[in-house]
């Protein structure tokens, strides 16, 4: 029984704890949320693209190396 009370105790601690800490925590407004949103997204269509560029070229490097040297 006192193992079960001490680990209770713990874990009252424990949220206590994070219940502090979660108050000294500085949330982002909503419009800093969006544009943050809005820089990721574009950051990941711009990546995305330039994959997109790579992988045809490749594609067509292959290809036209296969046919070359190919029968």
């Amino acid at each position: 029984m006192d193992g079960l009370k001490r680990q209770w105790t713990r874990l009252v601690e424990f949220l206590r704890d994070v219940r502090s800490e979660l108050q000294k925590t500085t949330w982002p407004t909503r419009k800093e949320v969006r544009n943050t949103t809005v820089v990721v997204v574009v950051f990941v269509m711009i990546c995305a693209a330039y994959l997109y560029v790579v992988d045809v070229v490749l594609q067509t490097g292959m290809e036209k190396l296969f046919r070359a040297f190919g029968r």
